[in-house]
């Protein structure tokens, strides 16, 4: 996926929120702002996938404010409110279609999309959307060729409603690769958020997208063990919109369930969805 206008202007509203959680003055913030976007508007037209270019931006935006994680509270207070979730929820979830949902509600812990905001009342929010159901639902379809998966894990909170599903998965025998950041970027799960929560003990291999802070996945610098998974695996599992826009346009890819909210109007024409749906959609 290409970036578009709304993309420029929901990159730099996000540079500014980081200036925001780490308190810089309006000078530092200037500073900040004025450089990420001179970095965005140097790069936007080469031939780079929107998580590219974003990555790029934000790292930059790391390096002035000297600060590597400035989501680090945000997403402490996403993983915690997301474990007493998952304990009043679990015993309702029977089906595999129930632990998708509830995964895909996880991907609203989303601090990375102008527009969108994450509720301060999680447990009432989960219980409104889960009724809602799913705008797309190839579920079933999923659930067929999941014997051997990458899951591509995206944010904090959400992973937690990940963990959920990647039990469900190991229940009916699925060999599962997890894969995650290897540094923090923006509110995304960590390889030491992972092992927190225990699914180092869950997966058959935990690793990373990248060796740098990257959003998305760029399959060219995936590690070996990413690399050596996805050449093996029956199904990739991709959570949210930056790995939806990585990999959605190729064609060299084994299936992909893509299992996220469509949180802003780019991706949600490419989905083919209203803004705001929750998809399970299955590209073979």
């Amino acid at each position: 996926m290409k970036i578009t206008d709304t993309c420029l202007d929901c990159l730099i509203s996000r540079v500014q929120l980081e200036c925001e959680l780490v308190k810089a003055d309006s000078k530092k913030t200037q500073q900040t702002v004025a450089c990420c976007r001179n970095v965005l508007l140097s790069i936007k037209d080469d031939p780079l996938s929107h998580p590219q270019i974003a990555s790029r931006v934000h790292r930059c935006a790391y390096e002035i404010l000297k600060n590597p994680d400035p989501f680090c509270n945000l997403k402490d207070q996403g993983n915690a409110e997301s474990v007493e979730v998952c304990k009043e929820i679990r015993p309702t979830l029977v089906t595999f279609r129930d632990y998708v949902l509830a995964a895909v509600i996880g991907n609203t812990f989303d601090y990375g999309v102008k527009g969108h905001t994450v509720t301060n009342n999680f447990s009432a929010f989960f219980r409104e959307e889960f009724k809602k159901g799913l705008v797309v639902d190839d579920t079933d379809r999923i659930l067929s060729r999941a014997s051997r998966v990458v899951y591509l894990s995206d944010n904090c909170g959400e992973i937690v409603f990940d963990r959920l599903l990647i039990q469900y998965l190991k229940s009916r025998g699925a060999h599962v690769t997890l894969a995650v950041k290897s540094r923090p970027m923006l509110n995304d799960a960590t390889l030491e958020d992972a092992k927190m929560l225990g699914l180092d003990r869950i997966v058959d291999c935990l690793t990373t997208n990248s060796d740098s802070a990257e959003i998305g996945l760029c399959p060219k610098e995936a590690p070996p063990a990413l690399s050596d998974a996805i050449s093996r695996c029956t199904l990739i599992i991709a959570k949210g919109m930056a790995n939806f826009e990585s990999l959605f346009e190729r064609n060299d890819l084994p299936p992909v369930a893509y299992l996220m909210a469509a949180k802003c109007q780019p991706v949600a024409d490419i989905a083919g969805v209203p803004a705001g749906s929750k998809i399970a959609l299955l590209k073979e």
